[in-house]
């Protein structure tokens, strides 16, 4: 019975694992090119934008990251950094997806062409942290200015 036990656990948890890695696979990449500059050429002054890229299928960890992003947001810049959702699988947010060189699931903070990906910040500490996701969020958006 002992060894049963163990064993459900061990395979409740690799399922565990598994499905947050289909779910929240990062994805940003690293880096611009030529294209993304000229497509978000700006200066210094461009407002700080805030996305978090999704597909249609999201699990309960996927909803909650945006909403309390979208909280932290609110609470540290009201209407000024406001977090917006975009539909990977939807085709009118191809242009946004291929400018900003996203391939999955991201949350990226952008000020013209510089961005920061906090996806992996945002999944680790969003429901476990809520006050260090804040204080990253704050650093990632003051590094931008």
């Amino acid at each position: 019975m002992k060894n049963l036990i163990t064993l459900f656990s061990f395979v409740f948890i690799l399922g565990i694992f598994t499905a947050n890695a289909q779910c929240c696979d990062k994805s940003a990449q690293a880096g611009t090119t030529a294209e993304t500059l000229a497509l978000a050429e700006k200066t210094s002054e461009s407002p700080i934008e805030a996305y978090y890229f999704h597909t249609s299928r999201r699990c309960v960890t996927c909803r909650n990251v945006e909403r309390i992003s979208s909280e932290i947001l609110e609470e540290l810049y009201g209407d000024k950094i406001v977090l917006r959702p975009v539909n990977l699988e939807n085709k009118e947010n191809e242009e946004l997806v291929k400018k900003l060189e996203v391939a999955g699931q991201a949350l990226l903070i952008v000020n013209g062409t510089k961005k920061v990906d906090i996806t992996t910040d945002g999944f680790m500490l969003a429901m476990r942290d809520r006050e260090k996701f804040k204080e990253k969020i704050k650093a990632t958006v003051e590094s931008l200015k």
